[in-house]
């Protein structure tokens, strides 16, 4: 009786525990799959993760998410945060072989496994999806391949890294870095990018010192972080008090700014607030200690400041996003900084203004310092500088600074004050004139008959000057409405260090990488027309007077040129990430959302050239090798030495075959009008 007693009392209990052991992972079995969009998932059992496609504007990432809150947050993603389109699949084949295929069956991402050995997958209540042998071990798990964020349970070992997003909507890798190191330092470092260089870390979080290098970070169950050596030591990074991780979820998360924040966020049972919520950040205020190398929390030209313990970044006065949908593609100026042409007169007070920035500095573009100076003399030494986009005073010191301005920061408990040199509102030309006149006029005394005989003189020598004037002033004289300057071929020839670094080639000349002014981090592009004949001639020409007359995010920036003798060259802004020909064909090739992001831009600048300038502008010869990527990847379009001009009552135009063959309309080689409609690109 005993034995039968116990017996069932066993038996009880098995068929108690069973449900909970039977529950502890959902089993996905070979074969098994799941197409993007069609909404389906494979949850873990609590169900409060999981694994497949979430939408991401048009496209799909495959990833593991927070299944019972209301944003979806995403944990860990596939394929290097690269999305996918719809009716893409991830599968877990009959040979064991978790595969990613887009629809036309093109793999495009695996873990390196022996998949000869999966027997089943599993997302796991822990949010780890795993491959599992028969015998339950773990072949692969995403927790050992972390991305932006680590769970409870998770361990980071000594080499182990998390890395940022690009931007909140952009997963590719982003900006900064976190990192175990060999010595057992936690570290927040700065990225360069593509090339993922790190820059010396900005913050230690904590060490760990172990004899044998053998530190680990560690996220346990109770939502506890700390960091742990191999003789048991313990660094603890967590806050006093720790929500209990039976009502709330955590997550450590390295934030596109570049901190390391832990997050609670209340369960569905619990009810309450519908948001993560901050406990700790590391470091507390991220604006004001990332390093001089990088462009700062925020991006170039913008500034950071912390409103509600997070950061938030803004442009200056006068200056605007460089990409309206993404808030830290930094800024840009709404107007040119570069010195006034000759076609402008007047002092610079006439062209610039100020405005101020309070407790705002960007502390690592100084290129000169005053002290002591007034406020006014250190304006007015802005105002003479072409270079200089903003000065800092403080005190009596003046810090002069040139664009890309890296870094900004706001502090209310700085007392310094930020100047932005702004073009002010255009001048009435014919008012100045007028002015003139009537000066020129009053001048000239009280005898009618002197002023008479003077105005004869002048508007005889004008006419005289006018009929013998050479027709290339005519083209001199357009190239002055561009405001560009004017180099001399020893300026240019200092600049690229005899024209040493060579960037490119095309069909009339060779682009070399120069610096200016000399001294400066400054990068230019200098193109030399190696062709001193008519063709090169009209090239030249036509690139002076066709992108001095453009303004668009789109088109490459035209500096200004050179025409002495028979040097013909012309100065371009320089483009860091190269030609969009290198960038497709090349080792690191873009995923399709930066692919449609180019195409679109390469659409914008052909629109602006065909329908929004004032004077229309066929390009003719648009191919990878002439559409250039700058820092943030933007294309941008470049050697308008081909072009053709339509006037505004232009409608139909015939030319002779311009371009390069395989990229120009088929109407240029059969002869046919070229309109708006139907316009080569």
């Amino acid at each position: 009786m005993a034995f039968n007693a116990a017996f069932l009392h066993i038996l009880f209990l098995f068929f108690l525990l069973f449900p909970l052991l039977a529950v502890s992972q959902t089993n996905v079995t070979l074969g098994m799959h799941l197409i993007a969009g069609d909404g389906g998932s494979w949850t873990s059992p609590s169900g409060d993760f999981a694994f497949g496609f979430s939408p991401l504007g048009d496209f799909f990432l495959l990833c593991i998410w927070f299944d019972q809150i209301q944003d979806k947050t995403v944990v860990w993603y596939a394929n290097d945060g690269n999305p996918v389109p719809k009716k893409s699949k991830i599968e877990l084949t009959t040979d064991g072989q978790l595969m990613l295929t887009n629809p036309n069956g093109e793999v495009l991402w695996k873990p390196t496994i022996n998949s000869g050995d999966v027997a089943n997958a599993a997302m796991l209540n822990s949010g780890n999806f795993v491959l599992e042998s028969k015998d339950f071990v773990h072949i692969w798990e995403s927790f050992s391949q972390p991305r932006d964020t680590i769970l409870p349970g998770q361990i980071l070992q000594v080499g182990g890294n998390l890395s940022s997003r690009l931007s909140n909507t952009n997963y590719s890798r982003g900006r900064f870095q976190l990192q175990l190191l060999q010595d057992g330092s936690l570290v927040l470092n700065p990225v360069s990018l593509p090339a993922y260089f790190p820059y010396s870390p900005y913050d230690t979080i904590g060490v760990a010192n172990s004899p044998d290098n053998r530190s680990r970070l560690v996220f346990d169950d109770t939502g506890r972080l700390y960091l742990e050596s191999s003789n048991g030591s313990v660094v603890n990074l967590s806050p006093i008090y720790i929500y209990p991780s039976a009502d709330f979820y955590h997550r450590a998360t390295l934030d596109v700014h570049g901190a390391f924040y832990l997050y609670y966020h209340p369960r569905p049972s619990r009810g309450g607030i519908e948001d993560w919520s901050s406990v700790k950040s590391f470091p507390d205020d991220v604006c004001d200690i990332i390093g001089d190398l990088g462009s700062g929390a925020c991006g170039y030209n913008s500034y950071c400041g912390v409103a509600n313990g997070m950061p938030i970044c803004e442009c200056p006065p006068e200056y605007t996003q460089n990409d309206p949908n993404n808030i830290l593609s930094g800024c840009k100026p709404k107007f040119s900084l570069v010195c006034q042409g000759d076609d402008e007169s007047g002092s610079p007070e006439d062209h610039f203004e100020f405005k101020e920035l309070t407790g705002t500095d960007w502390p690592f573009s100084d290129y000169e310092k005053f002290d002591p100076i007034s406020e006014e003399d250190c304006k007015n030494s802005c105002l003479r500088d072409c270079y200089c986009a903003v000065v800092i005073y403080r005190n009596v010191t003046c810090w002069k600074k040139k664009l890309p301005l890296s870094n900004g920061r706001m502090k209310a408990s700085d007392t310094g004050k930020a100047l932005f040199k702004i073009r002010r509102a255009s001048l009435s030309r014919t008012k100045k004139k007028d002015q003139t006149i009537a000066i020129l006029v009053g001048s000239l005394g009280g005898s009618v008959f002197i002023n008479f005989v003077l105005l004869a003189a002048i508007c005889l020598t004008a006419f005289f000057v006018y009929q013998k004037r050479p027709k290339s002033n005519e083209q001199g004289s357009i190239i002055s409405e561009t405001n560009l300057r004017s180099f001399t071929y020893k300026e240019l020839e200092e600049a690229t260090n005899g024209f040493k670094e060579e960037l490119g080639k095309g069909a009339f000349g060779i682009v070399y990488k120069g610096l200016y002014p000399l001294g400066s981090k400054n990068l230019v592009a200098v193109k030399r027309l190696h062709k001193v004949v008519q063709e090169a001639e009209k090239e030249f020409k036509t690139e002076v007077i066709v992108i001095g007359q453009t303004h668009h995010k789109n088109l490459v920036r035209l500096f200004g040129f050179c025409e002495e003798g028979s040097h013909r060259l012309l100065v371009y802004e320089f483009m860091s990430n190269g030609s969009l020909a290198s960038f497709l064909f090349g080792l690191s090739r873009p995923h399709w959302d930066q692919r449609t992001q180019i195409a679109i831009g390469i659409g914008r600048g052909l629109a602006y050239l065909h329908e929004e300038c004032s004077t229309q502008i066929i390009h003719c010869d648009i191919k990878p090798q002439n559409i250039l990527l700058d820092d943030f990847f933007r294309p941008r379009i470049s050697d308008f030495g081909l072009a053709k001009l339509l006037m505004p009552d232009q409608v139909l135009t015939r030319t002779c075959v311009r371009g390069t063959r395989g990229y120009v309309a088929p109407e240029w080689f059969r002869s046919m009008p070229i309109t708006a409609k139907r316009r080569c690109t």
